[in-house]
């Protein structure tokens, strides 16, 4: 028995029908902002809305739904769920070992102050994470480091999503980017310039945005020549490695240009006053103060740092796509090594059929859609934290029992956080199954010559729905390529502003909040995280929705 998507399901009426589409979306932001539900009621209670929306108003068979949903759940505990139980985990062996003291006290050592600390670990380490391994290794890493700091756990996790906008575009090795040529048939280095041509301008503008969320814009100001050296070098690359290199690095160099030119600049400059928050004890101060002073040697911080060297060195190399390709069991080269690594990762790879879904959905060009379970054990993110994790065991000189258990004490702590991907993972995949993503995107396309302005909005709500630049670009790309196309809008610019859109979704989607509340100890505490981070999202939004439509009337010359 094979299903035909319906995107106007209300009578033919693509305005009701996206209403309808927008319940599921509107209950969500209800549970969460007013109801303030704990995440996992309000991503299962989510889940069953949606439900209940596409079978009996899209007529989408019970089995198939469910099946949607479970090859959602499967693909929240796998990649997603496994790179935070890695992550969170990795923090905790430094913390147990006493090692992350140390690194406390390096980066103290550069700043005492809590608006540059944001600006070197929430805004420039985390790009450099978005860049190499994306997912939700950037925030959950990130977010720990603040924490063990002393930031409040739930301004350290707000913090770091609001943070992590600038990268998500060229996140993973450019996979958001790159993802989208296929589709579209658009070449990936043309959407990469055009996308470099926006996200530099929210770049430079980020951190300035990051430290008056935290301090009030009279604070900001003393720190502005650290702001603008962090900033703009960090734009700067962005838009010479988006326009002249292509979509793979931009993350990466960024990031990297960006924590050496602040931390250089630190070493000469110092702000007038240190910055802290009202709710640290003067007692805390003074704590950090007599830490900082305790001499560590060179060889003492390199250790201490060692675990999160060898986590980035790790992440890098299975970004790396002949080396991805091997350990997922796609390897088509000669390399002798990689054929070896290509020969476990195979038998490491499972691709099962989703059972009563796969090439039972048509889609709207008669096309049966594929459905199956994607477990790439040996090349998922998360295997790569866990194997630092595994060396950081030998490098902090932890036994085998101790390390065991503190894995078990992560994975008791984070069972809630994995419910609540799964659920949101899951709602994501039967929205985009029933066709109720495309109905809402169809709605959009219709504002005429308006659709400038909205282009980016389809993004923001496909990362919202999915999580995934990735995902929305693919979801939402042909959509925009050819709506464009029909209003007299370039389409490479349409395309550039989904995915430069989809950026500031990120930080309201369901799993980026289940994800970051696990990292820093807020399970249940999600509404208050969504609630921190809804208003930032939607502000971002608009100035992307306003870029865009310049671009498009007034500053055209700006699209290669």
């Amino acid at each position: 028995m094979t299903w035909t998507q319906n995107f106007t399901p209300v009578g033919d009426n693509l305005a009701l029908s996206a209403l309808v589409a927008l319940i599921p979306i509107l209950y969500f932001f209800w549970a969460l902002a007013i109801k303030r539900m704990k995440g996992y009621m309000a991503g299962l209670t989510t889940l069953l809305v949606a439900l209940a929306v596409v079978v009996f108003v899209y007529k989408m068979p019970v089995g198939m739904a469910v099946m949607s949903v479970s090859q959602g759940a499967v693909y929240g505990i796998l990649p997603i769920g496994w790179i935070i139980i890695t992550s969170v985990f990795l923090y905790k062996l430094t913390v147990k070992t006493g090692q992350f003291d140390i690194i406390r006290n390096s980066v103290l050592s550069i700043t005492e102050d809590r608006r540059l600390q944001a600006l070197l670990i929430a805004f420039s380490f985390g790009a450099f994470l978005e860049g190499a391994a994306g997912f939700g290794a950037p925030v959950a890493i990130s977010a720990a480091l603040l924490v063990g700091l002393g930031f409040n756990p739930l301004y350290a996790a707000g913090i770091c999503l609001i943070a992590n906008t600038a990268p998500v575009a060229f996140g993973a090795i450019g996979i958001p980017i790159t993802a989208m040529e296929g589709p579209t048939g658009v070449p990936a280095m043309e959407i990469s310039k055009m996308v470099g041509r926006q996200l530099p301008f929210l770049s430079v503008f980020i951190p300035f945005y990051l430290v008056v969320i935290m301090a009030g814009f009279k604070k900001t100001m003393e720190v502005l020549p650290a702001i603008l050296v962090s900033g703009v070098s960090f734009a700067l690359t962005q838009y010479l490695s988006s326009n002249f290199l292509g979509p793979e690095l931009p993350d990466i160099l960024s990031a990297l240009v960006s924590l050496a030119a602040l931390a250089i600049f630190l070493k000469f400059w110092k702000p007038k006053s240190i910055f802290r928050f009202q709710s640290e004890a003067y007692s805390e101060v003074a704590a950090t103060a007599s830490v900082k002073q305790a001499a560590h040697t060179k060889g003492e911080v390199f250790k201490a740092w060692s675990p999160f060297l060898v986590l980035t060195a790790f992440i890098s190399v299975w970004g790396i796509p002949s080396i991805k390709a091997a350990l997922t069991g796609h390897y088509e080269g000669t390399n002798g090594l990689l054929k070896l690594i290509n020969a476990l990762g195979h038998q490491l790879t499972f691709m099962p059929e989703v059972p009563g879904l796969n090439n039972k959905i048509i889609n709207a060009s008669g096309q049966p859609i594929p459905a199956v379970y994607k477990l790439e054990l040996l090349g998922a993110a998360g295997t790569a934290i866990l194997l630092a994790a595994v060396v950081t065991k030998f490098i902090v000189k932890i036994s085998w029992k101790d390390w065991t258990a503190t894995f078990v004490e992560t994975l008791k702590e984070l069972k809630f956080p994995i419910i609540t991907i799964g659920a949101v993972v899951g709602f994501a995949y039967v929205t985009n199954a029933s066709g109720m993503s495309t109905t809402l995107g169809m709605a959009l396309a219709k504002t005429g010559v308006l659709f400038p302005f909205f282009s980016p909005f389809l993004g923001w709500l496909g990362v919202f729905i999915t999580g995934s630049d990735t995902s929305s670009n693919l979801l939402f790309g042909n959509l925009q390529k050819v709506t464009a196309t029909s209003v007299g809008m370039d389409p490479v610019l349409a395309l550039a502003a989904n995915s430069s859109g989809g950026v500031t979704g990120k930080m309201i989607s369901p799993q980026s909040i289940a994800v970051a509340c696990a990292a820093v100890g807020l399970t249940g505490k999600e509404s208050d995280l969504f609630r921190f981070t809804i208003k930032h999202s939607i502000f971002l939004i608009f100035l992307i929705g306003i870029l865009t439509f310049l671009q498009s009337n007034v500053l055209s010359w700006m699209i290669p």
